[in-house]
């Protein structure tokens, strides 16, 4: 069982009305042996939020701080600083302040998707999770609080050393945190034809896991992520990204930004250069 103390990094956007990414620290914390030092970075998200004077949600005073950032952690007993931020490079201060604080993890709230509308995420949040120096934790509303089961999705069909890599990191960090939250563990990787199969000795070998535990299924990547997340009811899916080395030719990545969309849970991405 892991005895540090971790170290949460939670982003608020004082434009928001629900904070969900201080909500879910608070509740998980009551799910780990050891409670989280949590650093609560105030900071305003340009790119999505209406900056303007007239936009009375910008204007948030010493009451909104004890009520809304304070109390709630007060009462789940975590030990908390709080940093506001002027920047107007919101992702960048970000990933500056969470490596000074040696964040072990990043909360970022995610809006709902309204309707059905597709899903969208703006080019800043695309660059913190590129850039960040550990993984970032999409937080959803109304995704599901527990931390029972959390599924790892890989690519074992991957030929290039950094995907090899990025796999391993995935594993480790889903191992990790299922042993935090004393969860189960369980491992997907979709494949479109026979010809990518996925070698499911080297998945057992490698993830040691129970072939129960172990998901192979054909399909888009996102579609089988997302169809093995809802069977098993998964609390937390990991996923991996990789970043301007990994991936020179887009900033984004198509099977990345479709996973998230796919996804309704909340969303650990684990960035690799």
């Amino acid at each position: 069982m892991t005895t540090e103390q971790p170290k949460l990094f939670v982003v608020v956007d004082p434009n928001d009305e629900q904070h969900v990414a201080l909500e879910r620290a608070a509740i998980t914390a009551k799910l780990q042996d050891i409670k989280p030092y949590v650093y609560v970075f105030v900071a305003v998200d340009g790119d999505a939020v209406d900056t303007r004077a007239s936009n009375d949600k910008l204007f948030r005073d010493q009451r909104w701080f004890d009520e809304a950032i304070k109390k709630p952690l007060e009462d789940a007993g975590i030990e908390y600083l709080i940093e506001v931020t002027w920047s107007s490079e919101w992702q960048a201060s970000i990933m500056q302040s969470a490596k000074r604080f040696g964040a072990d993890l990043i909360y970022l709230p995610v809006h709902a998707k309204v309707n059905y509308t597709r899903f969208t995420f703006t080019e800043s949040k695309w660059e913190l999770l590129k850039g960040a120096h550990c993984p970032v934790v999409l937080i959803r509303p109304g995704a599901k609080p527990q931390r029972k089961v959390i599924l790892a999705a890989v690519n074992f069909q991957a030929s290039r050393d950094v995907q090899k890599e990025l796999n391993k990191l995935i594993l480790e960090q889903g191992r990790h945190y299922a042993e935090l939250y004393n969860a189960e563990f369980h491992v997907v990787n979709g494949y479109l034809d026979s010809m990518s199969y996925p070698d499911r000795g080297r998945l057992v070998r490698e993830t040691g896991l129970d072939q129960d535990r172990i998901h192979v299924r054909n399909g888009y990547t996102s579609d089988v992520v997302a169809e093995v997340a809802t069977d098993i009811n998964a609390d937390l899916v990991v996923m991996g990204t990789l970043g301007q080395n990994g991936m020179a030719t887009s900033r984004r990545g198509n099977t990345a930004e479709r996973l998230i969309a796919a996804l309704d849970d909340d969303v650990m991405v684990i960035n690799h250069e």
